[in-house]
Order: C-alpha cells, then structure tokens, then sequence
C-alpha cells in the first residue's frame, strides 16, 4: 500500500501513522527525518542539504525529490510506504508522480485528516512534550500521571514554543496556500480519502482501515 498523509499541524497524523504502519507492516517516512538522517549520516545528498541549511537557505526540490526516490527504493518499502511531509508543493507533487512511476510505487491514496479549528487549538494548547525522551502528552486527552513530569523517564515535560493560537494560526495558513494544491491536484486523479479526524483516534483507525481494505 503506497500511503501519503496529509493535514494540518495537530490533525493527528503522527498517531495515525503509527497505527498504519504496524497494521500493514510499512515504513512511516517523514521528510523532516530523512533530511536529519541524511545529513547525520554525511551522504552525497545529505551534504549538499547542510549547506544550504548552514547559509540560511531553503533545501531546493531537486535535493529533496532525489531523498525520497532512495528513499522508497530501500528493501523496507517493498510492501509500501506512507509518506508524510511530501509533496509540500505542486511542484512537488508533480515531480513526485514521475520519482513514483519511474520506480514502480506510484501513490494509491491520499489519507487527508481533517479537523475544525477549535478542536485543533485544543490539542496544540494542550499538548506538552518530554524535554529528555521527546515522550508527547496532552493535559486534557492524555496528561502524565504527575503534572508536568514524564512518564517514560521522570523529566521535565514543556510546551514548545510553537504550540500556540498564533502560530497554529500561521501553519493553518501555509497548509492552505501550499498543500490545498496539492490536494486540489490528487482530488483530480480521484486519490483523496477525506476522514474527519475530530473524533478518538481507534474510531478514526477503524474507518481508515474500512477505506484501505477498499483500496488494496
């Protein structure tokens, strides 16, 4: 099953792709990691994005496209993958479907999680993270057994300084002017599956897994 996700900042794709990838056994691929990885690791690709980050540049869509296509051609994705954070742009997203069909794992859906404002100013708020483990909770839907302390590993937990109404109201912008095109784009080719992604995340799962079982 070859997956992309998409949805705003707090939409719940995190959780749901970890529940997709154990369900059927692919790798949960986030861009943001690749990138990381890559230039930990000091490959080729990794190089040329440091030294675009280091000059205060945006890392071009060449370097990243190239990321992705090895990416997907690793043994792990023989079955699949579910890509979240790419295409972030219709450039993108058109370069994308030449990688997919080039290497024979052309996208079969578009998981689109959408939620209302209110209900994702809740969960940015509310959410808190561990400043040790990066363990993630929320103070109304999944608080730690102790304020403010983790669970996993008895640190800290802090809200980042990008969890809130302004910022959230930021990344709700970009996600319209930059993804509603690329959605625009796979709602032409008829791949979107649109999921109200407001209510618990097993009910969420469940319908998710109704529609997939549809599709594969």
């Amino acid at each position: 099953m070859n997956i992309l996700i998409m949805g705003p900042a707090g939409s719940g794709k995190g959780t749901m792709s970890e529940l997709i990838l154990k369900e059927y056994d692919i790798p949960h691929i986030s861009t943001g990691d690749m990138l990381r990885e890559n230039v930990k690791k000091g490959t080729e690709l990794g190089m040329k994005a440091k030294s675009y980050m280091e000059s205060g540049h945006l890392v071009p869509d060449d370097v990243i496209d190239a990321m992705v296509e090895e990416r997907l051609m690793q043994p792990d994705c023989h079955k699949g993958y579910l890509l979240d954070g790419y295409p972030r742009t219709l450039v993108q997203a058109k370069a994308f479907e030449k990688i997919s069909q080039k290497i024979g794992k052309p996208v079969q859906v578009v998981l689109e999680l959408d939620v209302g404002f209110d209900i994702l100013k809740d969960r940015i708020t509310g959410r808190r993270v561990c400043r040790q483990c990066g363990a993630i909770y929320h103070i109304h839907n999944h608080p730690s057994k102790v304020e403010g302390i983790c669970d996993r590993c008895g640190s800290e937990l802090v809200q980042r300084k990008d969890d809130t109404v302004e910022q959230l109201k930021v990344r709700l912008q970009e996600h319209e002017t930059n993804t509603r095109p690329v959605l625009d784009y796979y709602e032409k080719k008829g791949l979107i599956l649109k999921m109200d992604a407001s209510h618990g995340t097993e009910e969420i799962f469940e319908e998710v897994k109704k529609a997939l079982g549809k599709i594969a």
